[in-house]
């Protein structure tokens, strides 16, 4: 196998200090666990015709009661523009509605359906199982730790965040 593709080459990591190759290295690796995790979980949803994306949205709107596509995007992450997207695939699928708000009609809020609740709650725990066995060679100290640490670079690079920094 060739070099990791996570490190820096030598001659590009030459003067660089250890904390800055270190920080290369864990934003490599972060990427690419996500990206993994990603994949496994549209796997898992694939027969479904659901993406991670919209199963994280769902989660979103779950949690948040019924968010403003602006508020559900800044929770995900992206753009509005692409969180409609999501959100009108989902709707074309009965998972949510797409409504005005009553004291804004320039705003739209977005809230599960009966179906939505429905599906999740069919869905047996394997979900859960799959997502712990990926965290498996990490106890629970060290599953804290990792939380903790993301947490912390979460609000570095999103200082607006509600993690804890």
């Amino acid at each position: 196998m060739g070099p990791d593709p996570l490190r820096l080459r030598p001659d590009q990591a030459a003067d660089l200090p250890e904390h800055s190759l270190l920080a290369i290295e864990a934003f490599r690796t972060t990427l690419a666990l996500a990206a993994r995790l990603r994949a496994a979980m549209d796997k898992r949803l694939r027969d479904d015709g659901l993406t991670t994306q919209q199963a994280a949205l769902i989660t979103v709107v779950e949690a948040a009661g019924s968010p403003s596509l602006s508020d559900a995007a800044t929770a995900l992450s992206c753009s509005r523009q692409n969180l409609k997207q999501i959100a009108s695939a989902l709707q074309r699928k009965g998972l949510v509605e797409l409504r005005a708000d009553p004291d804004d009609a320039r705003t739209t809020r977005i809230v599960t359906t009966r179906k939505s609740r429905a599906y999740w709650a069919s869905r047996d725990t394997s979900d859960v199982d799959a997502v712990a066995g990926w965290f498996r060679a990490l106890d629970a100290p060290a599953l804290r730790t990792l939380v903790t640490t993301l947490n912390l670079v979460i609000a570095q690079v999103d200082p607006r965040s509600d993690r804890p920094a």
